[in-house]
């Protein structure tokens, strides 16, 4: 894997771009990746910039820590997504604003690209801290998001 920031003009307080490349072979390229399989939101003021998801591949994911309902994301009809309010789990596990677990347990169910038990063998082995609140938010996470497909969004 390769991970890299983006960083806006201002470098406190602006929005950061976070990009990971994940192969199984070498990765030579480090540039911004045009074109993205998936987008993963964490802020949810991100998409308001129209240039998070005008890049996504069609048929690619967009996973957006909110706790808005699905009736706001009506102009993104077009797109796969799913909705989770990772930040509100993350708080109920003791975890506070932490909730980078709670995204991967999301990510691992709309995608299917990990299992359940992998990730959570992955956590307990690396999470710094607060284990076994981690793999709490990894489950609750993957047990509750809400995922849609352009032919899945409800009608306004």
């Amino acid at each position: 894997p390769q991970a890299f920031s983006l960083f806006g003009s201002e470098r406190r307080g602006a929005p950061v771009f976070g990009f990971l490349r994940v192969d199984d072979g070498p990765i030579y390229l480090k540039c911004r990746i045009k074109h993205p399989d998936h987008v993963m939101i964490f802020d949810f003021s991100l998409p308001e910039d129209q240039e998070v998801l005008s890049e996504l591949k069609p048929g690619g994911l967009a996973l957006l820590n909110t706790h808005s309902k699905i009736d706001f994301f009506q102009e993104w009809r077009a797109l796969r997504l799913g909705l989770i309010d990772a930040e509100a789990i993350a708080r109920s596990a003791g975890l506070g604003h932490s909730f980078n677990t709670a995204m991967l347990g999301a990510y691992a169910r709309l995608t299917g690209l990990v299992k359940l038990d992998t990730l959570i063998s992955v956590v307990r082995s690396m999470a710094p801290s607060k284990i076994e609140a981690n793999v709490e938010a990894v489950r609750r996470a993957y047990d509750e998001v809400k995922g849609y497909g352009p032919e899945e969004m409800p009608n306004e």
